[in-house]
């Protein structure tokens, strides 16, 4: 193939049914001084208010604390609780010095009763300190893209000045530990039963009440307060196949910013697949007929009026002709499929060539066994 290779464009029209649609929302205001609501898999942003605004954010911290705690692979073992974790103020899981209690345990303690004593013998165990724990919170942030975020403690309390985050960050935290099945399971949970040391338990019943009383579509989350931060929390919920995360900072009506927002979301968008894996079909091209495949599924969130404005386009090298196209070695990927929507681009997806086998040449190995042979006067018959 020439060193400058030539490209040839094929557009493809997206070709979606129509289905009727009703929106059942009504106007509605949102009382945080931060919010954002986002789809899951695709991050798209539905809604914002201030999200890049730093601000407090009280005991939402607790979900870095429990997804470094989930990652840490240390769930099983258990946590002996330091003098400095029992003295912990606020909320609490009444943990006293010297107990042992598993670290599973003190994790749904931390995300269904927001216990800080939790938080605290959580970090110590973990990493190693509260202040190396704390270092490994700023590590995990800046690893997932939180660059408006500071951390300063596991539990959120007003203890820090340089203790902040944005409703954005806090999203992308959220989307980040919610691929997490663990993580998932815990945030999920209505009611646990945590063994204490001897024959004691404790019943923990999750404070996040859109989880077990208000929204029959929320998946979890986690509540926030302190007198600085006022209320915080992050919520997840799913209708069909749209997961969606909401966070809200210094929300005086936070049940209900939450519940309007997911509620006029599910009436506006649906999830669309706009790619799917395997080998694309409706390529004229001799050469790259039925041999050009897209390696992942691309969904993402529309409303009925935004699918009109989707299109495909994709870009392949020119194909080679005559001989060429029998001893050609195909670079990888061959090309590119792009969407837009009104001329922005959603995803730029890489395509790869797939070789039939019986084009495909011998390996190395393969020819030398046949020179062996055929030094051998022995000859090989496929």
């Amino acid at each position: 193939m020439r060193k400058k290779v030539l490209i040839i464009c094929l557009s493809i029209s997206l070709l979606l049914s129509t289905f009727s649609f009703t929106s059942k929302s009504e106007a509605f205001s949102v009382s945080a001084q931060g919010a954002i609501l986002i789809e899951q898999s695709s991050g798209r942003v539905l809604y914002g208010k201030n999200e890049h605004q730093q601000m407090r954010i009280a005991s939402i911290t607790k979900i870095m604390t429990a997804i470094l705690a989930v990652e840490s692979g240390k769930m099983e073992e258990y946590v002996k609780v330091s003098t400095r974790a029992e003295g912990t103020e606020g909320s609490s899981l009444y943990l006293k010095a010297g107990e042992k209690i598993k670290l599973e345990d003190l994790v749904y303690g931390l995300m269904l009763r927001s216990g800080n004593d939790a938080a605290v013998a959580i970090a110590e165990h973990v990493g190693g300190s509260l202040e190396g724990f704390v270092y490994l919170m700023n590590q995990k942030a800046q690893e997932i893209g939180m660059n408006r975020t500071v951390f300063s403690n596991p539990h959120g309390l007003d203890d820090h000045e340089e203790h902040y985050s944005t409703a954005y960050d806090m999203a992308k935290l959220t989307q980040y530990a919610m691929e997490s099945e663990q993580y998932r399971e815990i945030s999920s949970t209505k009611n646990y039963k945590a063994q204490r040391e001897g024959d004691v338990y404790s019943y923990w019943q999750n404070k996040n009440r859109l989880l077990t009383q208000l929204y029959k579509y929320s998946t979890g989350g986690k509540t926030g307060f302190t007198k600085r931060a006022k209320r915080t929390l992050v919520s997840t919920a799913t209708k069909e196949d749209l997961d969606l995360i909401c966070v809200t900072l210094n929300a005086p009506s936070d049940w209900n910013d939450h519940m309007n927002l997911f509620n006029s979301a599910f009436d506006r968008y649906q999830v669309e697949t706009l790619a799917e894996e395997g080998t694309i079909k409706g390529i004229q091209d001799e050469f790259y007929k039925d041999r050009v495949y897209i390696p992942y599924t691309f969904k993402y969130p529309l409303t009925v009026k935004e699918r009109e404005g989707v299109k495909k386009d994709i870009t392949l090298y020119r194909p080679p002709k005559g001989e060429e196209a029998n001893n050609i070695y195909m670079p990888q990927p061959v090309g590119k499929l792009t969407i837009t929507m009104n001329g922005k681009t959603l995803n730029s997806i890489p395509l790869y060539f797939l070789t039939p086998i019986e084009e495909e040449k011998k390996g190395f190995w393969s020819q030398i066994k046949e020179i062996f042979f055929l030094t051998l006067g022995v000859k090989i018959i496929d």
